[in-house]
């Protein structure tokens, strides 16, 4: 049996303007990021060459970039953004992403809000 494996990428912090109102656009916040990738290592495994599998530092500058570049309103629309843009890789079959925003503007006291979707090829 070949089995899906993974790779993991928690924590990754990226400031950007994201949120439905006007001063998170413009003062911006910080984002935290959580990636896991499904995919098969053997190949990259048995080479032990990079080259045959997901950088995971060139995977982190994609996924800040899309964290600080264009705004959007909702993490949920950020956290899909990411999951395209890691799916193009077609060595990832899934990919499963959180992303966190634990400066959301709400009144009561919280640790974090995320949104986590899961998404893979048809």
């Amino acid at each position: 049996m070949d089995f899906l494996d993974r790779i993991v990428l928690r924590g990754l912090r990226v400031r950007g303007n994201h949120g439905v109102f006007e001063f998170e656009r413009e003062q911006g916040q910080d984002f935290v990021v959580d990636i896991t990738l499904h995919l098969r290592l053997r190949a990259a495994a048995a080479s032990d060459d990079v080259a045959d599998t997901v950088h995971y530092g060139e995977l982190a500058d994609q996924v800040a970039a899309i964290v600080g570049g264009e705004p959007v309103n909702l993490i949920e629309t950020l956290a899909e953004r990411i999951a395209e843009a890691v799916l193009g890789d077609e060595r990832v079959h899934t990919v499963e992403v959180t992303v966190h925003k634990p400066q959301a503007p709400i009144d009561q006291t919280f640790d974090d809000v995320a949104v986590t979707i899961l998404r893979g090829r048809p």
